[in-house]
């Protein structure tokens, strides 16, 4: 697990997997029609659902309305709906079922779910519609490859927001001390050291929602084993009790055994690992881009924005993974109902790939994985250099719990603070996660 809901802490950086078994049946009746056919209903409006929580999407949207997109809001009225997360998943199965999904939605909080309604043809293929637009660079590469990567090798959802992880760290702390930023995984260590050798915590992490922890594990296995380690899992090509996964949990248990995490780790909830970074008790933060938010607001921020740095998961020694490498996520994505994609449907899409990532950046900070069409000023450093990062990255990798079930999730995030305290070892948490991962 951004606008309220992908730049959460847990609720948001990483998607629930949720089992979706009794879906298939509902959408049996549904009919086929392949993504990127014509549509068999008439887009009058451009009727958009939503989770209530995430507000940015649907204001911009708006914005777009009456302005950029305002010709193809005169011919299909955008007209929004929303429905609480938590019956976001019941809504669309609803639905799907009645053959009443809205020519745009919410992609649900499970690729299963989305990959479900792709086969009952409920879901557009970008990669044809766009390239029939005759913009298939609308979408970063990044972004395409973090999606993909969700939803078995598809381009099924757009990208509204796109958040970049990675290690975001104190610059005056690091002078001060004569660090380096770390590129490699000893020199992060090494980093490590120094600053507890100065009276610094290392890393601020939240414990108590597990998942800032657990990305640290799957960052190493990126690294070291490639940027399939974690799909060869779900595959059953290999499994987290295999010595070289062990490997990645013992490393991440090892920053704990030295103290990197301070006392009470269990106990940190995301805000307080905010901001024991933005107070400069802490040198390091494992964290995405929706922090950002965090960054700009002078109230919390006491470092100051231009003493924070941001550098790529550290690579492993001897690894296989990628160069530059951040894990990545699209926040709670949206995608296109290819039975109401009409000629409506498709001037809505040509006007939002062209111009949100444009429009979203200049008017709410809010970076996604659209292509920056026009140039935005006066962006706040931090802003501009992450965009930049965005724009230049080819492939991404996705998280520890991405491709995980419900069960196996849940085990892993409230097992990751007893790895680094040492009430769980190493191989005893692979175990347990491992063993739930066959479980929805």
């Amino acid at each position: 697990m951004v606008s309220v809901l992908v730049r959460p802490r847990l609720r948001v950086a990483a998607p629930v997997i949720a089992s979706v078994g009794a879906l298939a049946l509902l959408l049996t009746g549904c009919g086929g029609g392949a993504g990127g056919g014509s549509a068999t209903q008439s887009s009058k409006e451009f009727t958009y659902l939503t989770n209530v929580e995430n507000t940015t999407i649907r204001s911009e949207l708006e914005t777009l309305s009456k302005d950029q997109c305002k010709a193809e809001n005169d011919k299909a009225p955008l007209k929004v709906d929303t429905v609480p997360q938590t019956g976001l998943d019941q809504k669309l199965q609803l639905l799907a079922g009645q053959n009443a999904l809205p020519v745009q939605f919410a992609a649900g909080n499970a690729p299963a779910l989305t990959q479900d309604l792709d086969k009952s043809g409920n879901v557009l293929d970008f990669e044809k519609a766009l390239g029939d637009l005759g913009i298939s660079d609308a979408i970063l590469p990044g972004a395409a490859s973090t999606i993909k990567a969700l939803y078995g090798g598809k381009l099924n959802v757009l990208p509204y927001q796109y958040n970049v992880e990675g290690v975001w760290y104190n610059k005056k702390l690091f002078s001060d001390n004569g660090i380096q930023e770390p590129k490699t995984w000893d020199q992060f260590v090494a980093a490590g050291a120094k600053l507890k050798a100065a009276g610094v915590q290392p890393l601020s992490a939240s414990g108590k929602q597990g998942w800032p922890l657990t990305r640290l594990v799957s960052g190493y296995l990126f690294s070291d084993l490639g940027p399939d380690a974690l799909k060869k899992v779900a595959d059953g090509q290999a499994k987290l009790t295999d010595p070289e996964y062990v490997k990645a949990a013992q490393a991440v248990a090892d920053l704990g055994s030295k103290g990197y995490f301070g006392d009470g780790v269990g106990s940190i909830d995301y805000d307080t690992a905010v901001n024991q970074f933005l107070t400069g008790k802490a040198g390091m933060f494992y964290m995405g881009s929706w922090v950002l938010s965090n960054f700009n607001d002078k109230t919390k921020n006491q470092i100051g924005e231009e003493n924070i740095g941001f550098l790529p998961f550290p690579k492993v020694s001897g690894g296989t993974g990628i160069d530059n490498q951040y894990a990545a996520n699209v926040g709670l994505p949206m995608t296109f109902n290819a039975k109401k994609y009409d000629a409506n449907a498709s001037a809505w899409l040509k006007c939002i790939a062209t111009n949100y990532g444009s429009s979203a950046l200049k008017d709410k900070a809010s970076i996604s994985g659209f292509k920056v069409n026009t140039p935005v000023e006066s962006l706040d450093p931090l802003v501009k250099s992450t965009q930049e990062t965005v724009n230049n990255t080819q492939q991404s990798v996705l998280w520890f719990e991405a491709l995980f079930s419900t069960k196996a999730t849940t085990t892993s995030q409230t097992n990751a603070a007893g790895l680094v305290t040492g009430s769980v070892s190493p191989q005893k948490f692979m175990e347990l996660v491992q063993a739930d991962l066959a479980t929805k």
